[in-house]
């Protein structure tokens, strides 16, 4: 079923999504603004006092010295360090490993287009319960895509027209992979090879596991949301 967007509806939505547009872009350059000129000791993270994480970071001086580019290019890029870098950053072997497959799995070699992978996370941060993932895979997809209709549509993607035959079929199959109670049926791996190489969905299958794993770490150590992109409700 498509949903058909009247006149009214349609001016309603677009007031929205330029809303929602600005507010991700505005607090992060607000955060850079504010940030420019601190100092790399001064890196702080955001965590709500009322909802603090079940494991608690570390004061940053007492990172690795081999951590701290990582948090310093965070930093640059949202305007603050990134809650589950703090974490993992308490085993800095691990912490190595996740961000060494993250990288890989957002590479320019990638065969998967950089907005059908934030698609994949959004939809399976929001089967986790990730607020910090959904947060700033939303802020993401709306940068690739330039617009927040898919970040507004994603969660009920079957009910829209706003995906394409490729995106529908690579969102079944992220919720067979992800729901617990779904398994991978032969007749969605044969639409995946109707759009991709076996190399391709290699790398697909292994991504959508990656952010399996990235959003239940978050969702079970109640990572909070940062700010990065707030979506009208």
């Amino acid at each position: 079923r498509k949903i058909e967007h009247g006149p009214e509806n349609a001016a309603i939505e677009g007031a929205k999504r330029s809303w929602a547009e600005n507010l991700c872009n505005d607090r992060v350059n607000n955060r850079k603004s504010l940030n420019a000129n601190d100092k790399l000791g001064s890196i702080s993270s955001h965590t709500n006092p009322r909802n603090p994480m079940r494991v608690s970071a570390k004061p940053f001086k007492s990172y690795p010295w081999y951590l701290k580019p990582f948090f310093w290019n965070q930093k640059r890029k949202y305007g603050e360090v990134l809650n589950p870098g703090l974490l993992w950053g308490r085993v800095p072997r691990i912490f190595m490993a996740v961000a060494a497959l993250f990288g890989a799995f957002e590479s320019r070699r990638s065969t998967l287009a950089p907005a059908l992978r934030s698609l994949i996370t959004v939809r399976v941060s929001q089967i986790n319960w990730c607020e910090f993932c959904v947060d700033i895979n939303s802020r993401l997809l709306a940068e690739r895509c330039g617009t927040m209709d898919k970040v507004m549509a994603v969660e009920h993607w079957r009910e829209s027209d706003l995906f394409n035959d490729r995106e529908r079929v690579v969102l079944d199959y992220v919720e067979s992979v992800t729901y617990s109670d779904r398994q991978v049926k032969d007749e969605q791996v044969e639409a995946l090879h109707r759009h991709f190489n076996e190399d391709a969905i290699v790398e697909l299958t292994g991504m959508i596991c990656f952010q399996n794993m990235a959003s239940k770490f978050n969702a079970a150590l109640d990572v909070p949301a940062q700010g990065f992109c707030e979506r009208p409700r």
